[in-house]
Order: structure tokens, then sequence, then C-alpha cells
């Protein structure tokens, strides 16, 4: 899925995007959610991994049964929250490139649409609420303290609790991934990165409020480019 179209307004439409000769909507879908999935494994699991085996360990000094079954199922709850995002990811970007492709006026305000969305994505990285999900994120044993909850069952609703909340922090950074390139693997590994530190680094929270100045004033300029 590499490459794309160029378009009116200067953008170019990710070949993701497109259903290919021969093929349908649903096979474009299916495609792309399974990479969807896949990248978030790569960019989720660092981050999420202490949590999971905080889990993981209690479990067993508990001398509870089904202790690495639990795990799994905390991570299936975890990132099936995830793939929900990715269904909401393709089908925004599937309208908006659809619309665009039958629409001139609509391609030339994808650029601007663009910069709007870095500038509230960056605004969302200093909100409250952001620096509330992130603290969840940063906080497992407390997290665990509150959310237990015993056998399998349990274990997959705290998974998607905490996916819940992991996706409320980090839906903006995805965002911004979306809009530099979904599948790109450097912008992966930058946004990843970007997660990871948040969660892991003491001064996380730092960086949260500095990626969301650097979001604004990308945006911005943006902005003033696309509307020349």
């Amino acid at each position: 899925m590499g490459g794309g179209m160029q378009m009116p307004g200067g953008w170019t439409m990710p070949m993701m995007w497109m259903v290919m000769p021969g093929e349908s909507v649903w096979k474009t879908a299916w495609m792309f959610l399974f990479m969807w999935q896949a990248m978030m494994l790569a960019m989720m699991l660092p981050s999420t991994w202490p949590m999971l085996e905080l889990y993981r360990r209690v479990t067993i000094f508990r001398e509870l049964a089904h202790a690495s079954l639990g795990t799994l199922a905390v991570a299936a709850g975890y990132f099936g929250v995830w793939l929900g995002f990715g269904v909401v990811a393709f089908g925004a970007g599937f309208g908006i490139s659809t619309w665009a492709m039958h629409s001139e006026k609509i391609s030339r305000l994808v650029p601007l649409a663009a910069g709007l969305a870095l500038v509230s994505a960056g605004i969302y990285q200093l909100s409250p609420l952001k620096q509330a999900c992130l603290k969840h994120c940063r906080e497992p044993v407390l997290y665990l303290s509150h959310e237990w909850r015993p056998g399998l069952r349990g274990a997959f609703r705290l998974g998607l609790h905490h996916g819940t909340f992991c996706a409320a922090c980090c839906w903006a950074l995805m965002l911004i991934q979306m809009i530099l390139g979904v599948m790109n693997l450097a912008v992966m590994i930058v946004i990843a990165a970007i997660i990871g530190t948040e969660k892991l680094w003491k001064r996380g929270p730092l960086l949260s409020h500095a990626v969301g100045v650097c979001t604004i004033v990308a945006g911005f300029a943006v902005i003033i480019t696309s509307l020349r």
C-alpha cells in the first residue's frame, strides 16, 4: 500500500484508501485493519508490557489459576479497543478520500482540514483530559488495585477499560500519524517513541506538552500554506 495519487490541492492520497480494480471495499478494509493491528502491536506493546507483566505477577502471587491465559485476555481486550479505533480510522480516511475523488473543491480543502486537525490534536495534548488519561497509563499499580476483577472475563474487561483510557490518551498522536502517513515506517517509529516516552519517562507529561506546542505550530503552518 505504498505510494499514492496526487490530488488537487497539492496533497497525495495514500493507496490504502483506494479500492483497486477487481477488489471490493470490504477486502480493502480487511487489508487495512490487518496492517493496522500489526502496527498497533508493534507500537503499543512496549509501553503496555509493564501493566501486562504486573497483572501476570499479581495473578501468580495470589495463586490464581490461568495466569498466562488471563494476561492474554487482558491483552485481547486492550488491543480490541485499538482494533475498533482502526475501524473508525478506516471509515474516516476512506470516506474523506472518496469524497475528495468526486469533488475537486473538497480535495482542495483537505490540506486546510489537515492543518485544523493538527491544531486540534496539539490543543488536546495540552489539555487536562490528556494529562488525566496519561496519569492513568503511567500508574499501573494504582490502576490494578482499583480495577482488578477475577477470572478471564474480568481480565478481558480490565483490558477493555485500560485500552479505552489508552486510546483517550493517544488518539491525538494517532491522528497526527494518520495525517503524516498512517503506514509510514518513519512516522510510526517516531509516534511509538513519543507514546512510550510519555508513559514511561518520569517527565513524560512535559514531553506531551512539548509535542502539543510543536503540533499546533505545524498545524498553523499547514493552514497558512493551504490558504496561499
